[in-house]
């Protein structure tokens, strides 16, 4: 009587699989323009970065999907993209740049 039944599909939201696509390539984005805009902060492996972001993204993306009952997908691609930049910023090594922007009395340089 009061249950609610949910068809397969439903033409006024996208499905499943397009909403995936988003969250992988706003994952892309956020990994590459955060190696492209600060390079010298992420020293690690450009895939680990760029894997990263995107993982997370697909799984805050998904996450809150499901959370939110597949009723808000501007919502859930927000938080797809506030996650995965959170995520990347984890990697981030900030303590590692030159900022003095020449040589430090204790570091020597290969020639």
């Amino acid at each position: 009587m009061g249950r609610v039944r949910h068809t397969p599909y439903d033409p006024g939201r996208p499905p499943v699989l397009v909403e995936t696509i988003a969250y992988a390539l706003i994952g892309l984005a956020v990994g590459a323009g955060a190696l492209v805009l600060l390079p010298e902060y992420f020293p690690a492996a450009r895939t680990l970065t760029v894997s990263t972001a995107v993982v997370s993204a697909l799984l805050a993306g998904l996450i809150a999907r499901f959370t939110l009952n597949e009723q808000a997908p501007g919502v859930s691609l927000a938080l797809s993209a506030v996650c995965s930049v959170l995520l990347v910023s984890v990697l981030a090594r900030p303590d590692l740049v030159d900022r003095t922007g020449g040589r430090h009395p204790g570091r020597h340089r290969p020639a």
